[in-house]
């Protein structure tokens, strides 16, 4: 494990740290798997709030906008 990715998985860790340890794993392979998909959600996320929707509406509708993707990838991971 690289420097990088030791301090993406504390960063994690420190944000999941509200799910049972078996999700906040699951969720955290998730991520580090996939990288890129998960940078480009959350600059959509940002561009969205940027436009005046909250945290919570813009989350919602970068997911939806995403949910084949992201069913594929927690799929793959189960």
């Amino acid at each position: 494990m690289g420097v990088k990715d030791f301090f993406m998985r504390k960063m994690l860790e420190k944000q999941l740290k509200d799910l049972p340890p078996d999700q906040r794993d699951k969720m955290i392979a998730v991520i580090t798997e996939n990288p890129e998909f998960f940078q480009k959600i959350a600059e959509e996320i940002k561009a969205a709030q940027a436009k005046g929707k909250d945290q919570m509406a813009a989350t919602m509708e970068v997911m939806r906008k995403h949910q084949g993707e992201l069913q594929k990838i927690m799929g793959a991971n189960r």
